[in-house]
């Protein structure tokens, strides 16, 4: 049974659940964190670290993989976000840090697989997908009832935008949220794709 208090991680990283998550593991703190959590079979939490600002709301961790142990401790190993807490009290009595989490999840039911602004949501992430990195990569899942964070966690945004998605317990306004930022994003990168095609033209007709 794990302890009371949770050791937590300070990263520049939103977590989201069902996120994986790859560490490379080298402060003797940290060392220590890990080792204990891998003995004890204990999760760890992932806090969002900005300018030597903890937030107060995170996302436990899981190790699902010890990808390379080294000779001086350090690890690479591969994690998996479980559960969203809120820090009630930090703790400071070991080398790494430690809080009282209260977890929580959605307060508001799942949003119908019928909604439109799931497959919405997806087609506007393909859609930048294709203008950032045109690859085959696995679409979104669009029967997952956390639409909003699978495909936020693969996008390479704003921290604070993610922090508040974390933070908002109804999938119904994250949804909202998502297809609102995806369609700006969606324009911003279009307009940029225009102005360079002009560039490359010189301004002449073809």
């Amino acid at each position: 049974m794990q302890d009371l208090l949770l050791p937590l991680f300070p990263l520049n990283v939103v977590l989201f659940p069902g996120m994986n998550l790859a560490l490379h593991i080298f402060e003797e703190r940290y060392k220590q964190m890990i080792a204990d959590c891998l003995e004890n079979r204990w999760e760890f939490g992932v806090v969002l670290v900005q300018e030597d600002s903890l937030d107060d709301t995170g996302c436990t961790a899981l190790v699902s993989e010890v990808v390379r142990k080294y000779d001086d401790g350090r690890m690479d190993i591969r994690v998996r976000g479980q559960r969203r807490f809120e820090i009630l009290v930090l703790d400071r009595q070991k080398p790494y840090l430690r809080g009282a989490p209260h977890f929580f999840d959605d307060e508001t039911g799942a949003v119908s697989e019928s909604d439109g602004r799931r497959k919405q949501a997806c087609e506007l992430y393909e859609q930048v997908i294709q203008m950032l990195e045109p690859a085959d990569s696995e679409p979104p899942d669009l029967h997952d009832a956390r639409l909003s964070f699978q495909i936020m966690a693969r996008l390479p945004v704003d921290l604070g935008f993610k922090q508040n998605l974390l933070e908002n317990r109804s999938e119904s306004e994250r949804l909202t949220e998502v297809v609102s930022f995806l369609q700006k994003v969606v324009a911003r990168l279009s307009l940029v794709t225009k102005t360079r095609a002009r560039a490359g033209g010189n301004g002449q007709r073809r």
